[in-house]
């Protein structure tokens, strides 16, 4: 079955001349935009014909309005995790199945989340700014080995980082919203309570995904339980956190320093006051951009699509939401 399949935001190009595309184009008739869709109109005079859209970026929203205005859609494939930029409660009653592909950048982003917490606990960003300017400074820094690693959410990102922290010689507890002992057991770390968390661990790394349940998760009251010499860690969606909370946290020193690969506005713009901060380290969004982690979310993310039309079975994981049409 030769199934209609468009990309409607490969830009930047990471789709397009690689392996997943040949795969797609094996049994799917393709059309790649390498360029953003301006409006909500031109994004559904991209898709409006098309039967399975792959999602690349999460700037492309997929509204009610741009779902119902798609009566051949079946099926959308998600390169990546999230799912926030996606009406799913209108997918699912339009019958639009959406699959995305957890774990695919797990470690990738792991790796990430360890690399910037190096760089904030040994002020390297600073460091290397002062050796370049002729001086030679002299800082306090932070040994991890010792301390305490406190995991906000344990999904597959979650547990490898607690891997990578305890490999560290940190000491791992984790919150989660759906504890077992089975799961602490599998990942080595200990779940407490979420107030008992903030108050002990040294480093809170955030790994939730971002729904109604979770949005706005951390503010006020979670930046006033941590340790004044705490550091916060953030590579999920910048919704999970009040953006004043945090700011004011970094500001008055309630805690010690953050690093953020994720903000509400992206590219942040360049008059956001936290960029003024001097105890943050700050990524674009790039977590999981390694070429490994691209290439294999990307041949999921197809897989997902050809296991729709042929009858296969889907990884379960993968499955968002299973519509019909």
């Amino acid at each position: 079955m030769i199934c209609h399949i468009t990309i409607p935001d490969d830009f930047p190009k990471v789709f397009s001349g690689t392996e997943a595309e040949d795969k797609a184009r094996a049994f799917g008739d393709v059309k790649i935009y390498c360029n953003k869709a301006k409006t909500e109109e031109e994004l559904i005079e991209r898709i409006k014909y098309s039967q399975v859209v792959v999602n690349i970026r999460a700037y492309t929203y997929f509204t009610r309005r741009v779902l119902a205005s798609c009566p051949n859609l079946q099926l959308i494939s998600i390169w990546g995790t999230g799912t926030d930029n996606v009406d799913l409660e209108s997918a699912a009653k339009l019958g639009i199945t959406i699959t995305n592909t957890p774990g695919a950048n797990a470690l990738s982003v792991a790796e990430h989340t360890i690399a910037i917490l190096f760089s904030l606990a040994r002020q390297i960003p600073f460091l290397d700014r002062e050796i370049r300017s002729g001086n030679w400074p002299r800082v306090e820094m932070v040994q991890l080995s010792g301390k305490v690693m406190g995991l906000i959410g344990l999904g597959a990102i979650g547990k490898n980082v607690a891997k990578m922290a305890r490999g560290l010689g940190m000491d791992v507890i984790a919150w989660s919203l759906h504890p077992s002992p089975e799961r602490a057991k599998e990942s080595g770390v200990r779940f407490v309570s979420k107030e008992e968390l903030l108050k002990n661990a040294d480093v809170v790394s955030l790994h939730l995904r971002l729904n109604d349940q979770t949005r706005g998760f951390f503010g006020e009251e979670e930046f006033g339980l941590m340790k004044p010499s705490a550091f916060f860690i953030n590579t999920a969606r910048a919704g999970l956190v009040e953006p004043r909370a945090l700011y004011e946290a970094l500001q008055l020193k309630k805690i010690a320093g953050a690093a953020l690969d994720v903000y509400d506005q992206e590219p942040l713009p360049p008059e956001d006051p936290i960029i003024k901060l001097p105890n943050i380290v700050l990524t674009p969004h790039n977590a999981g951009m390694t070429s490994e982690a691209t290439m294999n979310g990307l041949m999921i993310a197809i897989e997902n699509v050809e296991s729709f039309f042929t009858g296969n079975k889907i990884n379960p994981a993968n499955i968002v939401i299973r519509g019909s049409r």
